[in-house]
């Protein structure tokens, strides 16, 4: 099948690569001549597992291309996949005017009945306002669907590859159809296709990274009122999650989620609610205490030093919002730093992947370290924020002879508070006494 995926950003990217390592003839476009140009030459501009190896062997068989010619990539596909960026607007909705022009552009090259796919994340109606811009500039026919994605980053490829399901919407029986024939290779082995409507599609993007979101600020809101307690929310977490009507995923404490998507999608979300009237309680209260627990890391630092930060140094360990990539879109750690700093302290971070995107924002406010280790020397205190392997079992005996003083700052609850205290760390988790 021939496929134009205009938008070469993280979805775009991981669909195209995924399409075309099934078989599929895959044009991808973006208006950045800087990055078709990267891409052209086979660099990736972000960090994903498998990705780089992924796009390689595809575009080497031929099956990959990139460019910024958007026209005559519409008019060579049978299926066009709208994967552009959807950013919050100031008001929290989604800005869709990257996708409606997008729309209007598809519409204008039109040669014979194509498919026009919204992967970006969309709100509710978005595949009717499509239809409508579409048509309004030919009168070719075509069809709308929603095929939202369901990718965690740092394990993109497998999920594409993979998916444990495959959400197409559409009021369209044969784009539903084409669709379903796109993603049969997919699914050979047990059909994971759900088909429905264009709306419900939409929602069910939404419903989902909401449901997930409320999950992690419920178990973070508990955490809190464990140290109260003087519970282990651990245990906690432990016990809870064996039951099997709730699970253990998703219920570990920690200092808030962030990333390109549930930020953004439970901020979109209930806009949408409020536009027809309707409050969500509950997915505002989960976006509500992520705000707070984003805070609780400099809130522990601050207290243990009674407040006195001036001068100090405090490592942080962690600045990508989970570990496998490189994005720091509504990291916890962005937030840590702008508190340490601004109380006066020095900081000294590491991260595997997304040092650079850090230093790009805040410059050299922050001093970078080559490896964790040298990101500890002369430190007042150790704060971890993101739970890369390499962070898991380090040499705390090497760490204890680095560190001015020796506390650390478990944001993510992977240490062992008895054996770190029997080393003679101070040790500070999340709802652990």
């Amino acid at each position: 099948m021939k496929l134009a995926v205009i938008g070469t950003g993280y979805v775009g990217l991981v669909a195209g690569a995924g399409f075309a390592d099934f078989g599929n003839d895959v044009h991808c476009v973006d208006v950045d001549e800087s990055k078709i140009a990267r891409l052209s030459r086979g660099e990736v501009p972000i960090y994903e597992p498998g990705l780089d190896a992924l796009i390689a062997s595809n575009a080497k068989a031929g099956r990959l291309t990139f460019s910024t010619d958007v026209a005559a990539a519409v008019r060579g596909a049978e299926v066009v996949i709208i994967a552009v960026g959807t950013p919050p607007a100031a008001d929290g909705s989604a800005d869709l005017s990257a996708v409606f022009a997008v729309a209007e552009t598809i519409g204008k090259n039109m040669n014979g009945y194509k498919v026009v796919v919204t992967k970006s994340t969309v709100p509710v109606g978005t595949a009717d306002r499509i239809q409508q811009i579409i048509g309004r500039v030919t009168k070719e026919p075509f069809g709308v669907a929603s095929n939202p994605e369901f990718l965690k980053e740092g394990a993109a490829i497998e999920d594409f590859m993979k998916p444990d399901r495959v959400v197409i919407g559409s009021n369209d029986a044969r784009a539903l159809e084409v669709l379903r024939r796109l993603y049969s290779a997919f699914v050979r082995t047990n059909d994971r296709i759900h088909a429905m409507d264009a709306r419900s599609a939409e929602l069910t993007k939404y419903a989902a990274n909401a449901m997930l979101a409320t999950r992690i600020s419920f178990m973070n809101d508990l955490a809190v009122l464990s140290e109260k307690l003087g519970a282990d929310i651990e245990r906690v977490r432990k016990a809870v999650g064996a039951d099997p009507r709730i699970g253990p995923k998703f219920l570990f404490p920690g200092v808030g989620f962030g990333g390109s998507c549930f930020p953004k999608d439970i901020s979109a979300l209930i806009h949408t609610a409020e536009g027809v009237g309707h409050e969500l309680a509950v997915v505002r209260a989960a976006e509500e205490v992520n705000k707070r627990q984003k805070q609780l890391l400099g809130d522990k630092i601050r207290r243990h030093f009674d407040g006195a930060l001036e001068g100090r140094t405090v490592a942080v360990w962690g600045l990508a919002f989970k570990p496998q990539t490189d994005d720091i879109r509504e990291a916890p750690a962005l937030v840590l730093i702008d508190m340490l700093l601004e109380a006066g302290a020095k900081v000294r971070a590491h991260d595997p992947a997304a040092m650079d995107n850090v230093r790009a924002l805040v410059g050299d406010r922050v001093t970078f370290t080559e490896t964790m280790y040298q990101a500890t020397e002369g430190a007042d205190a150790l704060a971890l924020v993101t739970e890369w392997h390499e962070y898991r079992q380090p040499d705390f005996n090497r760490i204890k002879g680095l560190m001015r003083t020796p506390a650390l700052f478990d944001g993510r609850n992977v240490w062992d508070p008895k054996d770190l205290r029997s080393l003679g760390f101070k040790y500070t988790g999340i709802g652990r006494p």
